[in-house]
């Protein structure tokens, strides 16, 4: 309803009135208004190309920053060689252009950098190359650099130095971490051969040992055939001592025997000889009779009979009593034959259990010897094994170290100064930092000159005149959009001039006039609808706007009411759109902007309108109470 109303209130007529009159002033023979209005369109096209072209590639121009040094390091010798970094560092700077380096003494550096005659310094100092040996030593301590800064200077200057100093600091410990490495690169030489002599050591002793193992083995075999040898011959032996034992005992029983039966035969020899002793005395005592002649001549033949059998009973009972001593002795003999046999019989037992204990041993002893052998060639081959493995092992190291070793020193230089090469894979490459900022200074120019034009040019007011509010806005609006074409075209002429790069050139004037038409709405809207007060808000917003829409920095450095703030501000929309279309068209990215770009134009128009149409002069009250005194 309240846009129907303010349409109603408008009359094109009017409108048309307004505008004629603005470019009817223009056009006046007053130099003076066509001057000022050239100045106000070019004004803010410098604002942005000035600072691009500044910004176009500020690296290129470090080489007129002076950077003093002092080099004072007396060197070192390693390895029979005079060493001394401070001259090495100082030949490369003299061939670095990146920064206007002056070599000076020690005092004069200090007095120029605190004089601001260089922005910095570096001290290198005396044992600056010993200090570096002195990881070869049992002293290992880290080298120092001295590094002078002037703070107050310039805040670029002072960082551009840092960076410097950084860059001399990165490329003195990658020169040192060469040193160190290419001399312990030397030292690899030696560890692979030992590492491959000890290989072979290692081998070689695995061998020895497997053969060892099998000796082992061989010999404890043959200590269990002998043990079964020696088993079977106990066994023999103590059936041999048995059988001894047995003869033994039968020996002992006819000694007992042949001892009874002397007895019974000397028993028989003294009955013999009685016998024959009567016999005798009966043949003397017949004799007697004969020789008395008291027998007669028929007996004396028997009588001489009985003596001479009583003489043949006598040698009898003689040889019976040499018999029975015989027997005594035989039988004696034979006991003893027993005794001894029983003796003999007694120690072949004894023999035999030796041998069997012998053989109980000996088998004991195989079994030891095979359970040692089967132990001894487990722990060889688990020893062999690691002895191969940790050959193996070492082969390979050295393998590796010869691989390794093989390589030119030069070469190996190289790699450790620099081990890893950052590969660069650029999406939307620029060619300048210039093309980088442009967006930015380019939207930030066409704030200005919006603010600029809508100062130096009356936006209008109804107030003592035949137009309405929106009358007036709508027929001075014309001028300003005219104006901020004017400026745009002006600055585009400069940005294909520079070179700026635009990967849309099309797209990229279109989205630049489309921006600096939404800026100049809002600004003008701002200002006419709230005189002094519009002016304020609109130099707020581009304050704020200048580190909050990530233009240069990235907004996620900024602070947290910035990055709140940021999605709101028109021109982190403005530098989307042109950066998309000079660096790279993303159109997910482009459109959406694009839109708000737009709602925030017809927002403000509204606004604007309401403002006019309902709280004109109100809002104009505080214009009025300033142009009372003569300050405003």
């Amino acid at each position: 309803m309240t846009e129907f109303r303010i349409v109603r209130r408008i009359n094109p007529r009017n409108v048309m009135e307004v505008l004629k009159k603005d470019f009817k002033d223009v056009f006046t023979k007053n130099p003076i208004v066509v001057l000022t209005l050239l100045a106000i369109i070019i004004l803010p096209s410098l604002y942005a190309l000035i600072n691009i072209q500044a910004c176009w590639d500020p690296y290129d121009n470090t080489g007129n920053l002076e950077f003093a040094v002092a080099n004072l390091d007396k060197g070192a010798t390693f390895e029979g060689e005079d060493l001394n970094v401070g001259d090495q560092l100082e030949d490369e700077l003299k061939r670095n252009d990146d920064f206007y380096w002056t070599f000076v003494s020690e005092e004069d550096l200090r007095e120029g950098v605190n004089n601001g005659t260089y922005y910095a310094g570096i001290v290198i100092p005396k044992n600056f190359s010993s200090s570096i040996k002195s990881i070869t030593s049992d002293d290992p301590h880290s080298a120092e650099l001295e590094y002078v800064v002037n703070r107050k200077s310039n805040p670029m200057a002072s960082k551009l130095s840092d960076s410097a100093a950084r860059a001399v600091y990165n490329k003195i410990n990658a020169k040192i971490v060469q040193f160190i490495n290419v001399a312990a690169y030397g030292k690899l030489g030696e560890l692979q051969s030992a590492l491959a002599s000890g290989a072979s050591q290692m081998s070689s002793g695995a061998d020895q040992l497997s053969a060892g193992a099998s000796q082992v083995s061989s010999g404890a075999s043959q200590v269990k055939s002998g043990a079964n040898d020696l088993e079977k011959g106990a066994s023999d032996l103590s059936s041999g001592a048995s059988q001894v034992k047995s003869g033994a005992s039968q020996v002992s029983a006819g000694a007992s025997q042949v001892k009874s039966g002397s007895s019974q035969v000397s028993s028989s020899a003294d009955q013999i000889s009685a016998g024959a002793s009567q016999v005798q005395e009966s043949a003397k005592q017949l004799d007697s009779s004969v020789d008395e002649g008291s027998l007669p001549d028929q007996l004396k033949p028997v009588v001489h009979g009985s003596k001479e059998l009583a003489n043949a009973s006598s040698d009898l009972a003689g040889a019976s009593s040499s018999l029975a001593q015989g027997s005594s002795k035989l039988a004696n003999s034979s006991v003893d034959l027993a005794n001894g046999a029983s003796g003999v019989a007694d120690g072949a037992s004894g023999v035999a259990d030796g041998a069997s204990q012998l053989a109980n041993g000996g088998s004991q002893l195989a079994e030891g010897s095979v359970s040692l052998a089967a132990g001894s060639a487990l722990l060889a081959n688990g020893a062999s094994s690691a002895l191969f493995s940790a050959s193996s092992g070492l082969s390979g190291a050295a393998d590796s170290l010869s691989s390794i070793t093989g390589v030119n020193e030069s070469e190996v230089g190289e790699y450790i100064y620099s081990p890893v090469v950052l590969k660069e894979n650029e999406l939307y490459a620029v060619p300048d930092y210039g093309s980088e900022v442009a967006p930015f200074y380019l939207v930030l120019s066409m704030w200005v000159g919006a603010i600029i034009t809508c100062v130096m040019l009356r936006t209008g007011q109804s107030t003592g005149t035949k137009y309405t509010p929106s009358e007036m806005y709508f027929g001075k609006l014309l001028i300003f959009l005219v104006m901020a074409i004017l400026e745009t075209t002006v600055t585009l002429i400069g940005a294909f001039i520079l070179g700026i790069k635009m990967a849309n050139p099309l797209l990229f004037v279109l989205s630049a006039y489309f921006i600096a038409l939404i800026f100049m709405l809002i600004c003008y809207s701002l200002i006419s609808a709230l005189g002094h007060i519009g002016k304020g808000l609109a130099v707020i917003w581009l304050v704020f706007q200048i580190s909050g829409t990530g233009g240069i920095y990235p907004i996620q450095l900024m602070g947290q009411f910035l990055q709140a703030v940021s999605p709101y501000m028109p021109m982190t929309h403005g530098i989307t759109l042109l950066r998309e279309t000079a660096l790279g068209l993303v159109w997910s990215n482009y459109i959406p902007s694009f839109l708000i770009l737009i709602a925030m134009g017809v927002i403000t128009l509204v606004l604007a309108l309401v403002i006019k149409m309902f709280a004109d002069k109100r809002a104009h009250w505080f214009e009025e109470k300033l142009n009372e005194t003569d300050l405003f």
